[in-house]
């Protein structure tokens, strides 16, 4: 690929992370290719669908989220990693609208299209919740395919719903005290670091 080719490329990648961030898989293509700085037809020759831009924008932020979790793992808190990384994939904001609609499947099927990064994601979630469980403060009868349930349900539940982060706030709320032993509840709730 030319150099400039290659450039326009990523100059459509980076607008459409911040595009899809805020508005999903319903954000316009023209928007995309306007605040990028190209045309749309120099878009389409990159990406010949907005689904397959959108795509390659997810596929980036599960790559994201693996290197986090290999951070965190690697770090020396294993009683708050799985809660770290369990609020980034539960809690967006405004900022991560394109994520949320993956998870809960509402675009298109991340497994399908990825099916060994989001193994590679899972498998480092499971092994925060191991770290999470060993510490005491995720319960024992947890497994990892509860999580994966709670989080498909909870993107598709907030993103079908108007309440902002009000309602991803109370959500991780319900989510993060149910998966702590009883002794381990906390009043206040963590907030999602973003994931850059």
């Amino acid at each position: 690929m030319r150099a400039d080719a290659e450039r326009n490329k990523k100059l459509i990648v980076e607008a459409a992370r911040e595009v899809f961030a805020t508005a999903g898989l319903a954000a316009p293509i023209d928007e995309i290719a306007q605040r990028a700085g190209v045309g749309t037809g120099t878009l389409y020759r990159h990406f010949p669908t907005k689904e397959a831009l959108f795509e390659a924008v997810v596929i980036g932020r599960v790559e994201e989220l693996v290197v986090e979790a290999r951070r965190l793992l690697a770090g020396d808190d294993p009683k708050t990693g799985f809660f770290k990384l369990l609020s980034q994939l539960v809690q967006h904001g405004d900022g991560h609208k394109d994520l949320m609609d993956a998870l809960g499947q509402q675009s298109f099927d991340l497994q399908k299209a990825v099916p060994g990064l989001l193994a590679e994601m899972w498998n480092e979630v499971g092994q925060l919740l191991e770290q999470a469980q060993q510490a005491g403060t995720v319960r024992g009868d947890i497994q990892l395919s509860h999580v994966q349930a709670l989080v498909s349900a909870a993107c598709t539940a907030i993103d079908r719903q108007d309440g902002g982060d009000e309602l991803e706030r109370i959500v991780w709320t319900v989510i993060s005290d149910g998966l702590r032993p009883k002794e381990a509840k906390h009043d206040a709730v963590e907030s999602a670091p973003s994931v850059k």
